[in-house]
């Protein structure tokens, strides 16, 4: 499902330069669940952008789905981001100015596909987030903003799910729900990339990889 070949990625400062990974292999297969943990500036980030398509490394090859991701154009990327892969972030990436409904429909557009509507009306079910789904994000408590970003990311079907930190804000009982959530996608078949520093997924992994050289 992700393949990785002698991944490089420099970030050029004014006066100097940082390499975030240098000449990384990986290979994900479909349908497994593995968390990358690492201290901070080890590249964690970096590698998921990176495998999501919106961080272009410096060199090597990033291949999702038999994809090379940065061999497609800008538009044919951003669809194939649309159709294949579901992001979840620790800072969720709402619109303060929309409500739930509206933040989970938004990535691609779907308000105007009545199958759509019926797929969020599915999803917020799931996340028990029906009877919030007229309320704007700074009404809800954090779990919720959280589980709406979970509903954003699934939205679609995707067929990998790529989540940063996505416990980092939570407390024990919601962390507890966001990795169960994560853990039924994977049951159903779906490939799940979690970078994080806490515990919490690693009961649910088939494997966990430790940036700076250790690899289980």
């Amino acid at each position: 499902m992700v393949q990785l070949d002698s991944v490089t990625k420099v970030y050029q400062k004014k006066h100097s330069s940082v390499t975030a990974l240098n000449e990384f292999d990986l290979q994900v297969k479909k349908g497994e669940f593995v968390v990358v943990k690492g201290p901070s500036g080890s590249g964690k980030t970096t590698l998921l952008l990176a495998i999501g398509g919106m961080l272009r490394p410096t060199s090597g090859i990033v291949t999702v789905n038999g994809n090379d991701i940065y061999d497609l154009s800008e538009k044919k990327r951003a669809k194939f981001r649309a159709e294949n892969i579901g992001f979840v972030f620790q800072l969720f990436h709402l619109l303060p100015y929309l409500n739930v409904y509206e933040n989970i429909l938004l990535p691609d557009g779907v308000a105007a596909n009545r199958a759509g509507l019926t797929e969020v009306k599915e999803i917020l079910d799931r996340l028990r987030l029906t009877d919030r789904a007229y309320h704007k994000p700074g009404e809800l408590s954090v779990g919720e903003r959280q589980r709406t970003a979970i509903a954003r990311a699934l939205l679609n079907g995707p067929d990998i799910l790529l989540a940063d930190e996505p416990t980092g804000n939570l407390d024990s009982e919601n962390a507890a729900q966001v990795m169960d959530y994560f853990a039924g996608f994977h049951n159903n078949g779906g490939t799940v990339i979690v970078v994080t520093h806490g515990n919490e997924a690693e009961q649910y992994a088939d494997r966990t990889i430790y940036l700076n050289n250790q690899l289980l």
